[in-house]
């Protein structure tokens, strides 16, 4: 713009200078068209360099481009323009971007429109400079209109290429307001009744694009024929579709029929179209449409009977059901009141209250078929929890979830074949009933979020703790203000209007996993999946297992270059040096001369995607990651920034003991009032050891909680607690051991305890699993340990 006004000498020597790359000038002619009035003085010199043969192809045509974009300043080079347009030794591309550049210069072009027509239905002239003229043509608007039968005619034509025909055809919606009869041609040829318009520039079938060019400026025949006409034939209905829409679109293809006639390729989809209308329920036909419907049947009668006789149906219909058409007022106006409360439905709790959770104003009112229509009928299901969705979402954090985050090559054992799939192909959507299982960190909570992302559903997410009381409960819950008709929410989930997420049934107790597989099984129907690292459970019968597997080796360097755009800005280690870190390590890593233990032990810690989180961040930093002790090492780098920044230690032995009681309450946000430095230390974006959550509340005042990213993080402080030769520590040790909150405490007190406390640790563990028959911690931390 302006303020690069005064450098439009220097852009133009750089154009000028011969030695400089052909791109670079390319890029020089682009700006200079781009700065308008300040670049007017070289018109000339861009002309020149348009029209000099011995100039690269590449810089002619980005002049062609500028001077198209300069508007009055180029509008006396017109003709110079036309020659090259004309020119059949000029490259291709060249002619292209000048027949462009003549449309984009309006009236100052309009002389040369039989010129630039010519060359369009010139069958010998290269396809992108015929493209070119038809997009000229297009953008010429006005001064074309006399030439609109010549334009038709070349549609005709089926040997020009595809490619060419459909920008003709976009050019007749731009030059002026179509009548009827002229839009019924280019339909036929330009679209497949079955796949819409072809738009070859994008290789697919598209109608939308195509269509719009029309609606801008049709008349309201032309937008309704268009409406019906065209689109991939998914029939799908109009929304406004009603008695007095229905006549009107009849109306328009009973215009529509005697141009269309010898067009076969549109008639068949038109009389497809007016039996659809013809018998859809929603136009309530009335006596005086009998002469409309009668003229269609005739038409269809010989070439289409099968479409004929959904015509002849509606006008038998209105022969013999008079009583229905007397009762239509009461039928209408009944429904018109529940739709009206049902889109006043979101805004208004009294409405909500008062019509549709109160079971016995539903029924009466409702006569029925409203409490049938809500519970059956996707967008009024829709509709009833759309004020709740973000209370539904709460949990989730889906705020602080950015998808692109997310790595979509995890896989999974498929229950029925056992077959080993990437988890977004096994389960691309909530069907069904499914519980994914796997070991912390290997990503059963980013994945429960991916779906709640992408899901075009209502979904409620619920930590499995908050069904302590039930899962309707814990629903219940979420569903604030006066919609607490319990009965009411129970059909809804049986008949599959809301799916359901929850997450972390290991880390609750047997008892509240039994509600929550009694509520599984009851409603069989619903969609629901629940996540859990193995346990010793009996899981819901109706229920299919997903085993969410450990990254492979080459998953493993997948997941840490794809880490690099979630990485600290001020990273010391980015770009390509990152990538070479993460192959170094990889490679000394995984080196096949150590002790098999050791290897195994290096593969099992690398192929969860939380630890390899925490060392693309250790490699983005310059460090070298301690895989048996990551968090550790996270934690040290973190403290020593929070030294440097606060002047103080970080109170690890305080801040871990409020840790501990935090899990004990089952409380999920950090106490920052007592902790505010180091909530902040820690959501630093090095590390993201917590996320926060800013809302409003009621008052509408500014609130914010910050959260552990995940539960490993939380982990590493709750066993500061058991670690120490204290009295208190030693009885944690034992009293936590059936706590499921606790499982993730006793993996890391494998690597962090000495090694005689460990062993001694291991006895009691294997001496609990043999006692309650359940082996989830004891076997892990076995394999832990033995690496030591």
């Amino acid at each position: 713009g302006s303020a690069a006004a005064n450098y439009v000498p220097d852009i133009a020597k750089i154009l000028k200078d011969e030695k400089v790359s052909a791109t670079v000038r390319s890029g020089a002619a682009e700006a200079l068209g781009n700065l308008g009035s300040a670049a007017a003085n070289y018109v000339p010199d861009i002309l020149n360099f348009l029209k000099d043969e011995k100039v690269s192809a590449t810089v002619r045509y980005r002049a062609a481009v500028a001077l198209g974009n300069l508007g009055s300043a180029a509008a006396n080079y017109v003709p110079d323009i036309a020659k090259i347009l004309k020119d059949e030794k000029v490259d291709a591309y060249v002619r292209y971007r000048a027949a462009v550049a003549l449309g984009n210069l309006g009236s100052a072009a309009a002389n040369y429109v039989p010129d630039i027509l010519k060359i369009l239905k010139d069958e010998k002239v290269d396809t992108n400079v015929r493209y070119g003229a038809a997009e000229a043509l297009g953008n010429l608007g006005s001064a074309v209109a006399n030439y609109v039968p010549d334009i038709l005619n070349f549609l005709k034509d089926e040997k020009v290429f595809a490619y060419v025909r459909y920008r003709a055809a976009v050019a007749l919606g731009k030059i002026k307001q179509l009548k009827l009869e002229e839009v019924v041609i280019i339909m036929n040829y330009i679209y497949e009744p079955d796949q819409g318009i072809f738009t070859p520039e994008r290789g697919e079938f598209e109608f939308w694009r195509f269509w719009s060019y029309f609606l801008s400026g049709g008349n309201d025949e032309v937008k309704r024929l268009l409406t019906w006409l065209g689109k991939p034939q998914t029939k799908t209905i109009p929304e406004k579709l009603n008695h007095d829409e229905g006549k009107k679109t009849l109306e328009v293809f009973l215009k529509a029929w005697e141009p269309s006639k010898e067009l076969n390729r549109l008639k068949e989809d038109l009389a497809e179209q007016i039996s659809i209308v013809a018998e859809n329920k929603k136009v309530h036909w009335q006596w005086q449409d009998i002469s409309l419907l009668q003229s269609h049947y005739n038409n269809l009668k010989t070439p289409y009977p099968n479409k004929a006789f959904a015509v002849q149906s509606q006008i038998t219909n209105l022969e013999g059901w008079q009583w229905f058409f007397k009762a239509r007022n009461t039928i209408l106006i009944h429904a018109a009141f529940w739709l009206i409360l049902i889109f006043a439905y979101p805004k208004f709790p009294q409405v909500q209250a008062i019509f549709f959770w109160n079971p016995w104003v539903r029924r009466i009112l409702g006569v029925g078929y409203i409490g049938f229509l809500l519970t059956w009928f996707p967008p009024f299901r829709r509709k009833l929890f759309e004020p709740f969705k973000p209370s539904l979402l709460a949990d989730a954090g889906l705020d602080n979830f950015n998808d692109q985050s997310y790595f979509p090559e995890s896989q999974v054992k498929v229950p029925t074949s056992g077959d080993i799939q990437p988890i977004t192909k096994a389960l691309p959507s909530i069907q069904g009933q499914i519980i994914l299982e796997g070991d912390s960190g290997l990503g059963k909570s980013m994945f429960l979020r991916h779906l709640l992302q992408n899901s075009q559903r209502i979904v409620v997410y619920l930590p499995a703790q908050k069904c302590n009381k039930g899962v309707i409960e814990a629903i219940q819950d979420k569903l604030h203000g006066q919609a607490q008709d319990a009965g009411f929410l129970k059909n809804l989930i049986y008949s599959g209007a809301i799916d359901i997420c929850i997450d972390g049934l290991n880390e609750v107790t047997a008892e509240t996993r039994a509600k929550i597989c009694q509520f599984v099984e009851s409603y069989f129907r619903g969609n629901i999946i629940m996540t859990t690292q193995p346990l010793e459970w009996t899981p819901p019968s109706t229920a299919k297992t997903y085993y969410l597997q450990p990254l492979e080796q080459q998953q493993i360097q997948e997941f840490l270059i794809s880490r690099q755009p979630r990485l600290p800005k001020d990273a010391k280690v980015q770009g390509d040096d990152y990538a070479k870190a993460c192959t170094n390590y990889l490679t000394e890593v995984f080196n096949n001369q150590q002790a098999k233990e050791e290897l195994n032990a290096a593969q099992r810690t690398l192929s969860n995607p939380m630890d390899l989180t925490v060392v693309a961040l250790m490699l983005s930093q310059g460090k070298y990651p301690n895989l048996f002790r990551l968090q550790e090492q996270q934690y040290n780098l973190m403290a020593a920034e929070y030294l440097q920044e606060w002047k103080q230690e970080f109170p690890l032995k305080k801040f871990s003991a409020a840790i501990y009681q935090m899990r004990l309450e089952d409380k999920q946000a950090l106490p920052a009032d007592e902790f505010y430095q180091v909530a902040m230390s820690l959501s630093d974006e090095k590390y993201k050891m917590v996320v926060s959550r800013q809302w409003q509340d009621e008052k509408g005042e500014a609130k914010k909680e910050w959260y552990f990213r995940h539960d490993k993080i939380m982990d590493f402080f709750l066993v500061q607690n058991f670690l120490g030769e204290t009295d208190a520590a030693e009885g944690l040790l034992v009293d936590r051991m059936g706590d499921p909150r606790f499982r993730g405490v006793y993996f890391l007190l494998a690597t962090l305890l000495d090694i005689h406390a460990a062993k001694e640790l291991r006895e009691e563990l294997i001496q609990y699993a043999a006692d309650t028959k359940d082996n989830t911690v004891s076997n892990t931390f076995v394999q832990l340990l033995r690496t030591r």
